[in-house]
């Protein structure tokens, strides 16, 4: 999830989706990066034309400075808008500095799910797609850093804390084949094979039952590879 907490408290802002939308997006931008306004309101208003999407761009920025703070989002010229520096706390800005940063304990803890989950505007493709790649980026950070963690840990022979970040990291990526079979085998490493079959076994009913699938050939044949060694002599 993403939150975005200023020193005051402005709850009655999570009823207004485009304003939410618009802070997001600023938040989620690089560092001391300004956004057209041209791009904000083909994003997050496409219905409208110029001058009734530029109005309700206002709007939603006279909004959220009169709620937030008068600094809050910051202009350059007549085109440009950005978000104050250190002016709102995001906590998934948070987890990528944090695991860029080599804090990955950090950023595992940060992460709570999927960002801004079930939030979508309708007809705004442009801005749900956006959504979806920052969701993704996002997934695929903490999962990488679940697996440096896991693999310097397997390093420093604390093995029952790297099988349960093998194991986070299969469940949070739970469609990736690749990370599943990445995770059963340093289970089986680790000498947990009944972990590392309980875990494909999850994977394989959630599977069929969310997706209508089966897991792929080469991961039904690592599964059957470890239950042949886990089989009494």
């Amino acid at each position: 999830a993403i939150v975005l907490r200023p020193d005051s408290p402005a709850d009655h802002l999570l009823a207004q989706s485009k304003v939410m939308a618009l802070l997001a997006y600023l938040a989620l931008s690089p560092a001391e990066t300004f956004q057209r306004r041209d791009r904000l309101v083909g994003l997050l208003w496409p219905e409208l034309d110029q001058v009734h999407a530029r109005t309700a761009l206002r709007k939603a920025v006279h909004l959220a400075r009169s709620s937030l703070g008068a600094e809050l989002v910051v202009s350059r010229g007549d085109e440009d808008l950005a978000l104050a520096p250190g002016a709102l706390w995001c906590d998934a800005v948070a987890l990528q500095a944090s695991a860029e940063q080599g804090h990955l304990a950090h950023a595992v803890e940060l992460y709570r799910g999927d960002l801004m989950p079930g939030f979508h505007l309708p007809d705004c493709h442009d801005f749900d797609a956006w959504l979806e790649d920052q969701r993704a980026v996002l997934l695929e950070s903490v999962v990488a850093a679940c697996w440096a963690l896991a693999e310097n840990l397997e390093s420093g022979s604390q093995f029952t804390d790297a099988a349960r970040l093998a194991r986070q990291a299969a469940r949070l990526a739970w469609s990736n084949e690749r990370v599943l079979r990445r995770s059963l085998g340093m289970l089986d490493r680790l000498g947990d094979r009944a972990g590392a079959l309980r875990l494909y076994d999850q994977f394989a009913r959630r599977l069929r039952k969310e997706m209508e699938a089966d897991p792929s050939p080469e991961t039904v044949k690592l599964a059957a590879t470890l239950r042949s060694r886990n089989a009494p002599a």
